[in-house]
């Protein structure tokens, strides 16, 4: 069977070394085969489609983002800053993600954020530049580093399905702190995206998407 063209090219090397090195992810790793990592969209649009879609369902989500489109003209970072918060209102945003989609339009069209750098960032100095965006969190700056920008060792410690997951897996079902949570997580460095996404598919064995946001 022809390899995923979106998986990454470190996958191989990263489940061979954590495999080796954990028995719970050798088992993992054997169980579930098939994966769908990095799909590299629009850095703009996908950012926006996460700030539409807070707190709400995928459907409605789905249904705001067409209405959003609509209204502007094509999701572009100068035709959402060209919008009037009414209209925006009117297409189905709050407020609060009104603005805060015309936050993120304006730092993209001023060059404050810039996806053409990325490559040349390390993940912490590109959280940093997202997270700075209002509506962004960490955790949605670090799903689209797994998901979007495949970088392998990203570690989400506050996702619920990780904590989930390490809990039945490690902990006899018991919830783990932060501190415990590192350092059961800390062997499998420079993999931990994989990892986490093994996390994952163990709780969810039929779901290749992103996870439940905590």
């Amino acid at each position: 069977m022809a390899a995923d063209p979106r998986t990454p090219s470190y996958w191989s090397e990263a489940t061979r070394t954590l495999s080796a090195c954990d028995p719970v992810l050798a088992r993992l790793v054997q169980r579930h085969r098939a994966f769908t990592l990095g799909s590299r969209g629009d850095a703009f649009q996908t950012l926006a489609r996460a700030i539409v879609g807070q707190q709400i369902s995928v459907k409605a989500a789905q249904s705001v983002w067409e209405r959003f489109a609509a209204c502007v003209g094509g999701v572009r970072p100068e035709m959402v800053i060209c919008a009037q918060l009414p209209a925006l209102r009117a297409a189905g945003l709050s407020q609060r993600k009104a603005e805060y989609v015309q936050d993120l339009a304006q730092r993209f069209h001023d060059g404050r954020i810039d996806a053409a750098t990325w490559t040349a960032m390390d993940d912490e100095g590109i959280i940093e530049q997202l997270t700075a965006v209002r509506g962004i969190g960490r955790w949605t700056a670090e799903m689209y580093l797994i998901f979007n920008l495949a970088r392998p060792d990203v570690l989400p410690v506050a996702d619920l399905g990780l904590q989930r997951a390490l809990s039945l897996h490690y902990n006899r079902g018991k919830p783990l702190s932060e501190r415990k949570l590192r350092v059961v997580t800390r062997p499998w460095a420079p993999w931990r995206s994989v990892a986490t996404w093994y996390m994952w598919r163990s709780l969810e064995p039929g779901v290749t998407g992103e996870p439940g946001k905590p």
